[in-house]
């Protein structure tokens, strides 16, 4: 009943009945039944009395460019939105990714019918908090239709939903339409006509012999998809070679049109959007190939079934990281074995150690550990518009998320207990910062202050700390210890503390001889030395008389007696002294409230000023510091103290995840061209595979966030500084596209296939989207970004946009009638 199978359909089933039924009577429906089963089909018998707008959300761009195309094939009124792509948005039935709906819950509205297909959703760690906020947003006149096949609590989805206040009712079946059979490939016998001794194309082999095909295989990765596709093809000789049409060999390139005519293919996001879905995924469903190998990565946008269905790995790779196979997600890989109206079981095939079906099971929802930051900014934004506490919204919303416990922001108490003197409302600003504490100085009038920050003064003005009393810094010997050189003295006049320094003496003849350190000073290359050479010479070998001394010694001695000033000549018998003054010597020193310089004072720690008459002194003492979520965005600057957003918090709010973390603190950065940052956005959505060689986290965008932001780590935000799917490289490999869109296949490597640049465009189109389409912000660099957004949106065209699905349609149905 689901697709294009469920055309023909007369009568419903009862339980499809049902649904309908209670969705017009106004009530909100959730819908579990096994996949395969028309589930679908409830919300196409509702098509023809649609009295307003319906929005049919799905988890992936390919599913929803699969339903635009299927509908309009049928002559429906419907457009698509999925980011990158808007097209026909008033059409009576809008297919969408979730995400794109969020501005418009935001603001009040929606549509009268949300259809949530695959609501499994809501348990997903990094898209799971987008799929509750809408939910708990969206307008009551908002009609629900959630749909799964792999949900363990329903019951529990429709609980939520009635406690926020709405009439919804669960609508359960259990009975797939094509029942599921365990088979061990290692229990039937090789097919004779396979000679290999590669391992898959044997099992493979042994299944088209029992008559098991065709065979949709999972592989963990794109390179074992391809091999283990390769080895089939080779090993298993075709009666009936595939023909193909010069459309399709040239949408499937020469590699993958070679297995096709075998009957054979791969399909993974290495793929280009025409091959995967308009050649692949089209014979299949038309049932032209024997074997599918697809990655497990990308099961969730298979929309095709097969006879028999293998996972050939417990784990597999997601972007960069190596993930465990879920139960639920093996629920949904062999849920596409069976196909309704062609098989009456499907077979779940498996040897040795790989899954089985035995080790499937719904999944368990539990909401995401986080929350959707950005709405929430963007509620306590319009709370503070309104003249309300921005946080109190901000918590009233999490009381409608999707869990009977509570959702804690941090600030929960702070609101309970109403605002303190200290301004602070998160709990863990307040925690920190009573437990830092203050240190205090012992002032000049013996009382404790805060002590300030330490400032350059001179020596001469500066007080020291002394048998218990405050003195002047040179009325204490010890304040020279290091200071300058020769022996201590007491500058009579000055009334403080100084040294005298012999500079020569006076021979019986009445010459001066000059003191040794004296005579090292004027060695050639001293940087004071005003005297002429011969001059130097003569006062390095020999006395010198009178005028001589005056005329070339004195002048000099300013200089290098730095930095003591001289104050004083004196004669002890036949020694020339000078006596130095060091009170121009800087020094750090504290000033206190009386303006005057202490060095060193005596400290202590104390509670800040305004804590210590505070009644939530010992809460704030004793609270366990949890590095909540009010908490994170005080630290990377996204709220006031108070919860009032800051202009960087503001363009955050704009976007999803933590993709505006990054555009904010580029706006941030004055010299960062807007010409520039509109192309390294690519790099936001790109993962690692551009990089090469180089750091992933590189690029000029990615060095600003980790210097902004450090190597911050915020589940679905940041990673190690930069958003969670962040890739250096990118942003050349579009800026080369825009300026050639026939360079694609020169960019093109055994990492890098013409499907993930044709992700990367697609991705980076879908941010310069949701640039043009967010608010407005006084901020003239925002403004800029959006303008030079709108030209390149128009520009470009998007690879996966309806306008290119209308050339799959007619390849389609060419499969069918081969």
């Amino acid at each position: 009943m689901k697709g294009g199978l469920a055309v023909g359909l007369i009568i419903p089933d009862l339980w499809q009945q049902e649904a309908v039924r209670a969705l017009q009577q106004g009530k909100d429906v959730v819908v579990q039944a096994p996949t395969g089963s028309g589930k679908t089909y409830i919300f196409e018998l509702l098509y023809p009395n649609l009295k307003t707008q319906a929005v049919f959300t799905v988890p992936t761009r390919a599913l929803a460019n699969d339903k635009l195309s299927e509908w309009r094939a049928r002559g429906w009124d419907v457009g698509i939105s999925t980011g990158d792509v808007a097209l026909n948005l008033d059409a009576k039935v809008v297919v969408a990714t979730l995400e794109t709906q969020r501005g418009r819950f935001l603001r009040g509205e929606g549509p009268g019918l949300l259809v949530m297909d695959e609501f499994q959703m809501l348990g997903d760690p990094m898209r799971g908090v987008h799929y509750e906020l809408a939910v708990a947003l969206a307008p009551k006149a908002t009609q629900l239709l959630f749909l799964s096949g792999s949900v363990a609590n329903p019951h529990d989805v429709v609980a939520w939903l009635q406690r926020i206040g709405r009439d919804a009712v669960l609508i359960e079946h259990k009975t797939r339409p094509v029942p599921l059979e365990e088979t061990d490939l290692g229990n039937l016998p090789d097919s004779q006509f396979v000679q290999s001794r590669n391992f898959w194309p044997r099992m493979i082999g042994r299944a088209m012999r029992a008559d098991l095909a065709p065979v949709l295989v999972f592989a963990p990765r794109r390179a074992a998809a391809e091999q283990i596709a390769q080895a089939i093809a080779s090993a298993l000789p075709v009666r009936d070679p595939l023909r193909l049409t010069p459309a399709q060999e040239a949408t499937a390139g020469k590699s993958l049109t070679k297995l096709l005519r075998n009957r054979v293919a791969y399909h993974h996001s290495g793929l280009s959007y025409a091959a995967r879905a308009g050649v692949v995924e089209s014979l299949a469903k038309a049932g032209q190939l024997n074997v599918v190998v697809a990655t497990m990565g990308l099961a969730a946008g298979i929309n095709f079934s097969m006879r028999s269905v293998i996972v050939t790995d417990r784990r597999y790779f997601a972007g960069n990281f190596e993930r465990q196979v879920e139960a639920d997600e093996l629920l949904q890989m062999f849920g596409r074995a069976g196909r309704r109206g062609l098989d009456e079981v499907g077979h779940a095939l498996y040897t040795n150690d790989l899954p089985r079906l035995s080790d499937t099971k719904a999944r368990q929802l539990r909401r995401a550990a986080q929350v959707d930051w950005p709405s929430l900014i963007s509620v306590m934004h319009a709370a503070k518009q309104r003249g309300e506490q921005p946080f109190a919204a901000a918590v009233e919303l999490t009381h409608s998320l999707f869990s009977v416990q509570r959702v804690p922001l941090g600030v929960e108490h702070s609101l309970e207990s109403g605002p303190r003197p200290c301004g602070l409302w998160v709990t863990d600003d307040r925690a920190r910062f009573v437990r830092r504490g203050m240190i205090e100085m012992l002032n000049f009038l013996e009382e404790w202050e805060a002590k300030p920050a330490a400032e350059s003064v001179t020596l001469g003005r500066a007080f020291v700390r002394e048998n218990d009393r405050w003195r002047r810094a040179l009325t204490v010997p010890r304040m020279l210890d290091g200071v300058g050189t020769g022996n201590l003295c007491r500058l009579r006049e000055q009334n403080r503390y100084g040294r005298e320094l012999p500079v020569a003496t006076v021979l019986a003849s009445g010459k001066v001889a000059l003191a040794k350190w004296l005579r090292r000073e004027l060695q050639p290359g001293k940087s004071v030395q005003r005297s002429t050479p011969n001059a130097q010479r003569s006062m390095r070998t020999r006395a010198l008389n009178h005028e001589e001394f005056e005329s070339e010694v004195r002048p000099l001695l300013s200089d290098l007696v730095k930095p003591g000033v001289i104050v004083d000549w004196i004669m002890r018998g036949n020694l020339i002294s000078l006596r130095l003054d060091y009170a121009n010597v800087p020094v750090n020193a504290r000033i206190d409230s009386a303006g005057k310089a202490l060095i060193e004072p005596p400290e202590r720690e104390n509670l800040p000023d305004v804590c210590r008459t505070c009644d939530q002194l010992e809460h704030d003492k004793t609270v366990a510091i949890v590095n909540s979520p009010t908490y994170a965005w005080r630290h990377l600057g996204l709220v006031e103290p108070d919860g009032t957003p800051t202009r960087r918090g503001m363009i955050f709010s704009f976007f999803h995840g933590g993709e505006g973390l990054a555009v904010a603190v580029a706006l941030e950065d004055e010299t960062y061209p807007i010409d520039e940052l509109v192309f390294d956005l690519a790099n936001i959505r790109a993962g690692p595979r551009f990089a090469g060689e180089d750091a992933p986290m590189g690029g000029r965008l990615g060095i600003l966030c980790q210097r902004i932001y450090g190597r911050a780590d915020y589940p679905g935000y940041l990673s190690m500084g930069v958003p969670v799917q962040y890739g250096a490289g990118a942003s050349e490999v579009v800026r080369a596209l825009v300026a050639d869109p026939r360079s694609k296949h020169k960019l093109t490597s055994e990492l890098l296939r013409h499907g993930d640049i044709e992700r990367a465009l697609v991705e980076w189109r879908s941010i310069l989207r949701h640039v043009v389409l967010a608010p407005a912000y006084p901020l003239s660099r925002w403004t800029d970004l959006k303008a030079v957004a709108a030209e390149l949106v128009d520009k470009t065209a998007s690879p996966t946009s309806a306008v290119d699905l209308s050339t799959l349609v007619p390849l389609q149905q060419r499969a069918v009638r081969k």
